[in-house]
């Protein structure tokens, strides 16, 4: 069978969020499978592959063509209290006994993160280059995932704002995100794993050359600034990234697998019932170097 790439939205998005044909992820991908993907994540940036019905060894034997995988560390829980193995982050509202959590559960709260907009690993000394989201299991209504292109974004950034943030440095951290929705219940050990990280502020993308904005949620500091200031600039940056003009919102089926690149978009889940499970597992291909150690 033949990949094919096709834009989901032509009108709307014809460069961002491809609708990918062709492929059976339950089996090994071809050489040349892999290079089509690929190609088509450095086009779209996102893409999704419907009717996938894979198990966690398929999706990860998948991930690995595109590189070494994260292990889930910046989950909250760890250890033998996870549901899922280490190198898969559980993306749902189960407990270990696969249970519907409590509306009061840490875990559940820790995850409300997840509908910031954020990128994947930002908090990361070496981030995330690509991300891998399996529906398994989902709601009967909500629950959509939303996709912000970050190369659009700065592209239509002003000249003058473009030369402010060029060569800026952001820290991130995931106390500075979940700080914000209020929840500050940090173990000392939790608080050591996540001290703040540098990221640069604007990123090049390795093939295509397309300089894009890198920011998150996470991101609570700039280097050399005043932490008020930094902090007003980071949320209009987002605000501007984040325009309806440059979003794609993408509303989940069964076996649904959607791949991104987080060096170049940022993302946010959205509301669903807090009764309803919940069940998306990701699997993270690590990027190469520190953002500061990549080429501006």
């Amino acid at each position: 069978m033949t990949v094919r790439i096709e834009p989901a939205d032509p009108v709307r998005s014809p460069g961002f969020f491809g609708e990918v044909s062709g492929i059976d992820l339950r089996r090994d991908l071809t050489d040349a499978e892999v290079a089509e993907v690929a190609a088509g994540m450095d086009r779209f940036a996102v893409l999704r592959f419907r009717d996938q019905d894979i198990d966690d060894a398929q999706q990860l034997a998948f991930a690995r063509h595109f590189g070494p995988l994260e292990q889930a560390t910046g989950d909250i829980v760890q250890g033998a209290d996870r549901r899922l193995p280490m190198d898969v982050n559980d993306i749902s509202n189960l407990d270990r006994d696969g249970r519907v959590m409590a509306r009061d559960d840490r875990k559940r709260l820790f995850s409300l993160g997840n509908m910031l907009w954020h990128t994947d690993s930002s908090f990361k000394p070496t981030p995330a280059k690509y991300s891998a989201l399996s529906a398994r299991v989902i709601p009967d209504r909500g629950g959509n995932t939303e996709f912000a292109d970050m190369r659009a974004a700065w592209d239509a950034l002003d000249a003058e704002t473009q030369a402010l943030v060029r060569d800026l440095v952001a820290e991130h951290s995931q106390i500075f995100s979940r700080g914000t929705l209020g929840f500050t219940d940090f173990t000392e050990e939790e608080r050591a794993r996540w001290v703040p990280v540098p990221q640069r502020l604007v990123r090049r993308h390795p093939v295509t050359g397309r300089l894009s904005l890198y920011l998150a949620s996470h991101a609570g500091a700039i280097r050399g600034w005043p932490t008020p200031e930094a902090r007003m600039l980071l949320r209009d940056l987002i605000e501007h990234a984040t325009q309806p003009r440059f979003v794609f919102v993408h509303s989940w089926r069964p076996h649904d697998l959607v791949m991104w690149d987080n060096r170049v978009t940022m993302h946010r889940a959205r509301r669903y019932p807090a009764d309803q499970v919940r069940d998306l597992r990701r699997v993270t291909v690590a990027d190469c170097a520190p953002t500061l150690e990549q080429a501006a």
